[in-house]
């Protein structure tokens, strides 16, 4: 018992020196942007998303039926008397959340019937100022389920010898981190970052390879959306899941192209980077070291599935931060998404929380795309500001 106590107590004495102590690397991402919650009209609210939800890929309000009955599967497994978020201006228990959700679910075909039923069982709180709204999709992966010259580039499962511990379960300032670690030597290490798994190979040999794929930008592009489908010689797909992290932080790639001087602001997308890579293959092994955040995946025949262990729903799905934004809260969404061949899109509807995202901090959403060559397009175009208005059942004494 002494010894398993000193174990974790070396653990957090080596978190400490790592947060507070230690020289820390050039700041390649943004600061996340507080979150201010204020009380809404709902009438004006209503008349926004008034023209209807076939923007989101929906025919009526009912077919929400399934996201909802996920968010609340989720949502029903936390402490309902805890507090699910708590700022200046507001604060709430997964009991809200939960009521909230059966609520929702409940009046669904009544909402189809009249969208001004919402106001009547539901308070809106806008996320001030506007939020920065980005899109995630399923990318497609072309692999073998064997090793294959044509195929060099594997995808790992999570490693046996990569751990976590809860750091919130030994002191409160903690709640909510995670220490990702190794142990080398009796010693508390970080795990191996992007660098030593990519160019020195340290997980080779190890039995880790799950599949392996032919392209290393769509495979840099696999980690960043977390999820997508492989599709092998015989013509058969299959999804391959997140599961599981290094630990170390993620940095988004676009920035480092632009501190570089390989990109200009204003041009970062998803497609340029894309393009900058295909065309500089030999700057690869340079520039992909500088995001020592790695993923390493599963396999699984239904997919993709966000944070809260449910399947997620194309244009209604979204990735937040879970300290401002409770997992599987409903919000309704306003924005207007990029032009695809030349038809404008824009999402006025509502959306629910099922994921989050190593980059999504603050009021930052992350809108899933779903599938395919319009979905890819949108979330690699989507970065605009869009106003977000979270739902909140009525409490009985207003």
């Amino acid at each position: 018992m002494i010894k398993r106590r000193y174990y974790y107590y070396l653990i957090l004495i080596l978190f400490a020196l790592i947060s507070g102590c230690s020289p820390k690397p050039p700041v390649l991402e943004p600061e996340p942007e507080p979150v201010f919650y204020q009380k809404a009209d709902p009438d004006k609210l209503i008349r926004v998303f008034s023209q209807g939800l076939e923007n989101q890929g929906l025919k009526s309000w009912t077919q929400l039926k399934e996201p909802v009955e996920r968010s609340l599967a989720y949502v029903r497994t936390r402490n309902q008397e805890s507090e699910a978020v708590c700022l200046p201006e507001l604060c709430l228990k997964w009991r809200d959340i939960r009521e909230t959700l059966e609520a929702f679910l409940i009046l669904l075909p009544d909402i189809d019937r009249n969208d001004q039923v919402l106001k009547y069982f539901f308070d809106f709180y806008s996320i001030n100022p506007d939020i920065l709204l980005t899109g995630y999709y399923e990318p497609l992966l072309e692999a073998s389920r064997h090793p294959h010259p044509e195929y060099p580039y594997p995808v790992y499962a999570v490693p046996d010898d990569l751990m976590t511990v809860d750091l919130g379960s030994f002191h409160p300032r903690w709640q909510g981190q995670t220490l990702v670690y190794r142990l080398y030597n009796g010693r508390v290490e970080p795990y191996y970052d992007r660098m030593s798994i990519e160019q020195k190979k340290v997980l080779h040999g190890r039995n880790l390879e799950i599949a392996w794929v032919n392209d290393p930008v769509d495979l840099f592009f696999l980690h960043i959306q977390g999820s997508g489908r492989l599709r092998y010689p015989d013509g058969q797909f299959q999804h391959v899941l997140y599961a599981g992290r290094n630990g170390l932080q993620y940095v988004a790639l676009g920035r480092v192209l632009v501190s570089k001087g390989y990109l200009e602001p204003e041009e970062v997308s998803m497609q340029s980077i894309r393009k900058f890579l295909n065309e500089n293959p030999h700057l690869m092994h340079h520039v992909f070291p500088y995001n020592p955040s790695y993923i390493f995946f599963t396999l699984a025949d239904h997919g993709p599935k966000g944070s809260i262990g449910q399947i997620l729903t194309p244009f209604v799905s979204v990735a937040a931060d879970p300290a401002f934004i409770p997992w599987g809260s409903v919000m309704i969404l306003d924005a207007e998404l990029p032009q695809y061949q030349g038809q404008l899109n824009f999402v006025s509807g509502p959306v629910l929380v099922q994921d989050t995202g190593g980059a999504i901090k603050g009021r930052h959403l992350d809108l899933f795309c779903g599938f395919g060559e319009r979905s890819e397009f949108l979330a690699g175009k989507m970065k605009d500001r869009a106003r977000v208005y979270l739902m909140v059942i009525k409490n009985d004494q207003d």
